[in-house]
């Protein structure tokens, strides 16, 4: 296996990112060994072809495999670690540097470029940390799951697909950063996003190429109440089978006599 990087990018309806994507991934200061694209079916990139992009590898899927299907592919790759982005996602140039220095300081964990620390069992209810955080994170910091990118050593898929999903639909952060803790004590952090250096965020468009009518969070692939109603559901699942959060809240939720049939955000 290479010691290198595979970026796996996620292609549905925002295809106009792409090059933006590659040309911030081919211009790290650390840059990935192979660049991928998982096209999830959609009549936006009905007519997508590779043409002259800089990548190695397209899965062309006539299907919508939705959030879990990238870290499908990232079984087939060669390299000791996977990037995976969102296509909203556009790293700065020092992102896989800084993930790597995070990891050589003790961390042996699942990192991501927007973080959530849960402050209740409904996921309405949380802080956010790193790009989108109010302020970034200044220092590495531990996170209930991280979303937007993922860096991961490859072994660690073993975990996501050990168990299967709850949901299909919706929960792919969650379920791997709660399998992962379950299965290999392996915890997750948000590496430094510090002010003075905008090139070691994960994200240096997120608010502006995020928050379209196309993002899932905003109602684009169900209601929005229902949206939320998933990872609500996804969220004390993981709690009652054993996920441990940062600030506790699994033991809020397992422990003092919430109504466990009352599973919406409020």
């Amino acid at each position: 296996m290479d010691k290198g990087i595979t970026a796996i990018l996620t292609l549905y309806r925002r295809e106009e990112y792409l090059k933006e994507q590659i040309s911030a991934l081919r211009n790290q200061t650390v840059p990935p060994e192979e660049i991928w694209i998982w096209v999830n079916s959609h009549h936006d990139n009905v007519s997508f072809k590779k043409g002259d992009l800089d990548v190695d590898r397209v899965f062309y899927n006539d299907h919508n495999w939705k959030y879990h299907g990238r870290f499908a592919a990232g079984l087939l790759a060669r390299t000791e670690f996977i990037a995976i982005f969102d296509d909203d996602t556009i790293p700065g140039r020092k992102w896989f540097e800084n993930c790597l220095a995070t990891i050589k300081l003790g961390h042996d964990v699942i990192l991501g470029s927007a973080g959530v620390i849960l402050q209740s069992p409904y996921y309405v209810k949380h802080e956010r940390v790193g790009w989108n955080g109010t302020p970034p994170n200044q220092e590495v910091k531990e996170v209930d799951l991280v979303g937007h990118s993922w860096f991961f050593r490859r072994e660690y898929l073993r975990y996501f697909w050990d168990q299967e999903p709850l949901s299909w639909d919706n929960g792919e952060d969650i379920h791997f950063s709660y399998v992962a803790q379950k299965l290999g004590n392996i915890n997750t952090f948000v590496p430094p996003h510090p002010d003075y250096d905008l090139e070691m965020h994960g994200s240096i468009k997120g608010w502006s190429y995020g928050t379209d009518k196309k993002a899932s969070s905003n109602g684009s692939l169900m209601p929005i109440g229902v949206f939320y109603l998933q990872r609500d559901v996804c969220i004390q699942h993981a709690m009652s089978d054993g996920w441990r959060t940062v600030n506790a809240v699994d033991k809020l939720w397992n422990q003092t006599g919430m109504d466990k049939n009352k599973t919406h955000s409020e």
